[in-house]
């Protein structure tokens, strides 16, 4: 004779069922959660840390988080070195039969500085189409059925053109330095305004110079790092970081060229 299962049975044994599932069956284990991975899976997909759930997308906003604040500091530097060169420019000296005199006198920019400019900024724009390669759905998606690294493949020349351009803009800054100090105009000249020109230029090469370590960085690993959730966020990092460095030499070279 058949066994007749009445409804709190069914359910006590659903239950059971579904307890003991250690993610071999139907079901997967922790409710199903999925991290964002690559490379085919690989057992990746499935989050066993005592029951803690995570979203995608939650490692990418904790790196943002930090990285903006790392940069909210080193707009605040140079917030300072901005004051700095406006309070430079109202020192003066007072004599006794002569009215107050200036000690600025304001520096020429060097004609090359268009150049360094335009080429910093074209490095922003093939940054920006890296990053977004990085993301590509439909790349992602082969990814991560084990496909190869479309991503990676697909991101290298916009970061090796974004690498370029910007040692061509520090080299263009160390001409641009050269042709100052033919002029007479050193760092060690007694002229204010030669000094905030070095002081500006050489604390954003030094920025520049970071962001060009990180580029190589996230060259490297594009084909070091077996997730794909990893390679995404360190482009996506070194994106924003390069886009504020960019930000921040408009900003410096519209004050070294009409606010003197």
């Amino acid at each position: 004779m058949p066994v007749i299962l009445t409804p709190p049975e069914i359910d006590r044994r659903s239950r059971r069922t579904e307890e003991n599932d250690g993610g071999n069956g139907r079901r997967p284990p922790n409710g199903g959660d999925l991290k964002r991975t690559g490379g085919g899976g690989d057992n990746e997909g499935w989050n066993d840390s005592a029951g803690q759930r995570r979203r995608p997308g939650d490692r990418l906003a904790t790196y943002r988080h930090g990285l903006f604040l790392v940069l909210a500091a080193v707009f605040m530097f140079f917030l300072c070195i901005v004051v700095v060169f406006f309070l430079s420019q109202s020192n003066r000296h007072l004599y006794a039969y002569d009215p107050a005199i200036s000690q600025w006198l304001p520096t020429a920019v060097p004609p090359i500085l268009w150049l360094n400019t335009a080429a910093l900024l074209l490095s922003s724009v093939t940054m920006e189409v890296a990053r977004r390669r990085m993301f590509h759905p439909i790349d992602a998606m082969e990814e991560w059925f084990g496909l190869g690294r479309p991503t990676s493949l697909r991101t290298l020349p916009w970061l090796t053109a974004t690498l370029v351009l910007g040692v061509t803009f520090l080299i263009g800054q160390m001409v641009a330095w050269r042709q100052l100090a033919l002029e007479g105009i050193a760092f060690r000249s007694n002229s204010l305004s030669g000094h905030a020109f070095y002081i500006m230029t050489y604390a954003h090469a030094v920025h520049l110079m970071a962001g060009v370590a990180a580029l190589l960085l996230a060259i490297i690993g594009l084909f070091g790092f077996r997730q794909i959730e990893s390679r995404q966020i360190l482009v996506d990092c070194v994106g924003w970081y390069w886009h504020s460095m960019g930000v921040l030499w408009v900003v410096l070279f519209v004050l070294l060229t009409c606010c003197q």
